[in-house]
């Protein structure tokens, strides 16, 4: 779900460690922030975050992100979130429109120091827009996401960085959730659509219909399955929430020159269906690693497939999850939840009986009380689990021996 797509963050870790151009918003945030007007934890000091996040662990990369995916889900399903829980999200917008993943001290100005990205933007205009009566913030977070849209038309994770299939899409469904048309939103007379379709695979060929990440150093596109679930959507022109689309048979990889938009996400769709048919997931493949079942890009597939063929065109992946994701959700925290409960939407299943379990419940015990429960209980206003980690946040740990093999566009490990 995008940066619940890794490959986004890992390329914008690799911008930041190369120390890239800084992007216009406030000082980027330490590995280990403290909350505005706490005082630093020693070095043996276990950090605490505020209280109106959702999830306990470092928000530094992905805070602005797990929270629109948790308000996101939890609107879809009929539970408004805290009012406080909502207004941290609009802390962390800058004055020209962009969010940063977290700051720290949400009182001082965004600088040239700050990292904003499209990524957390995009997601936070989804759930500002689902949740209703702030116009004024995605207003002004839909104008920077325009004025950071590159020459091909598409969306790099940061601001001038090149264009990439998960960035582009979630910026689609941003665009479309505020009202603009996607196809209208234009640079050089490219628009977000044209990127997707240069970045599909043809059918001809191995991996055909599967969409890259990025092209390769040498311009080659490598399949790429989280890329291929938001690449879908992209195409389709939807956001992180969606609906089942019709009952339609799943359709065979047709090549047809340049591929319109709604073939590009057929074609996508026949790939990932492929890709699940004999396990009912994906999988997580890092050097040095052993393959092991990717929950997060199954959940995100399954969104992709029902939006495009309905309930029917998901049912195995969705099955899968129900009887695999638990621990998986756990250890991972509120995006994880989101992601699941998204997933269940979309192929018309029960969040609140998912395999067993109350996704909503569960994701609802990681954050601030939602209100109504706030006045009947205080059972969920706070996280006591000492799991909560958010599913990408892994990923950094073996940057130092993946980030290349990622960006090169393979299939890649968990995100979310």
């Amino acid at each position: 779900m995008y940066v619940r797509h890794s490959a986004a963050v890992l390329a914008a870790a690799v911008v930041i460690g190369a120390a890239a151009p800084a992007i216009a918003a406030d000082s980027s945030p330490s590995a280990s922030p403290s909350p505005a007007g706490s005082p630093s934890p020693s070095a043996s000091a276990k950090p605490t975050y505020p209280a109106e996040l959702y999830g306990t662990t470092d928000p530094t990369y992905d805070g602005v992100w797990r929270q629109s995916l948790a308000m996101l889900a939890q609107n879809t399903v009929g539970v408004k979130p805290a009012p406080k829980a909502v207004d941290w999200l609009l802390t962390q917008q800058c004055a020209n429109g962009a969010f940063a993943p977290y700051r720290a001290d949400a009182a001082a100005d965004c600088d040239a120091k700050t990292l904003v990205d499209t990524n957390n933007t995009a997601a936070a205009v989804q759930a500002l827009v689902a949740l209703g009566g702030h116009d004024a913030a995605t207003s002004k977070a839909v104008t920077w996401l325009k004025s950071v849209q590159n020459k091909d038309g598409g969306w790099g994770y940061m601001p001038g960085g090149a264009s990439d299939t998960n960035s582009t899409s979630v910026v689609i469904g941003a665009l479309a959730a505020a009202g603009e048309k996607p196809a209208d939103v234009r640079k050089d007379g490219q628009s977000a659509y044209d990127a997707l379709n240069k970045l599909a695979l043809p059918c001809k060929g191995d991996d055909g219909g599967a969409f890259a990440f990025q092209p390769d150093k040498k311009g080659k596109l490598l399949a790429n399955a989280d890329a291929t679930a938001a690449g879908v959507l992209g195409s389709l022109g939807k956001g992180l929430v969606v609906s089942p689309g019709k009952e339609t048979p799943a359709a065979d990889c047709t090549d047809g020159g340049y591929p319109s938009s709604q073939q590009a996400a057929v074609n996508g769709a026949a790939y990932l269906t492929e890709a699940l048919a004999k396990d009912g997931h994906l999988t997580s493949t890092l050097p040095g690693a052993e393959d092991q079942p990717d929950y997060g890009n199954t959940a995100d597939a399954v969104v992709a497939l029902a939006a495009l063929s309905g309930a029917d065109g998901a049912e195995k992946p969705l099955r899968w999850l129900e009887q695999n994701s638990a621990k998986w959700a756990k250890q991972s925290g509120p995006a994880a939840y989101a992601q699941l409960i998204l997933a269940a939407h979309a192929s018309g299943a029960d969040p609140r009986d998912f395999g067993g379990a109350d996704l909503v419940k569960q994701l609802n015990a990681t954050g601030p009380a939602p209100q109504a429960a706030a006045k009947a209980t205080n059972e969920e206003k706070k996280d006591d689990s000492p799991f909560g980690v958010w599913w990408y946040v892994g990923i950094f740990l073996v940057v130092g021996i993946g980030i290349g093999f990622l960006l090169s566009g393979r299939k890649k490990g968990p995100q979310a």
